[in-house]
């Protein structure tokens, strides 16, 4: 429930940042938030997987691949602001 309200605060804020930006500036950030979403979901899902994983080598490939995923996100959101 945290990650939700947390993910729609950002949108929020993200969308009144959005008010000074011309309509492209604004629709590349909206790109870019939603793909980092979207990676974001993957390394949620990866880190699940690893939660359930029944062995610890299997549980660290997807730790590692979550955190991997986790960066990629940060990296779209640096790039695209």
């Amino acid at each position: 429930m945290k990650k939700l309200s947390f993910v729609l605060a950002a949108a929020g804020l993200i969308t009144l940042a959005a008010c000074n930006k011309s309509p492209e500036a604004a629709a590349a950030d909206n790109a870019a938030d939603n793909t980092a979403a979207a990676i974001e979901n993957q390394a949620d899902n990866l880190e699940a997987a690893a939660d359930n994983a029944t062995n610890e080598a299997s549980e660290q490939a997807l730790e590692n691949a979550a955190d991997n995923a986790h960066a990629a996100a940060d990296a779209v959101q640096d790039n695209a602001h």
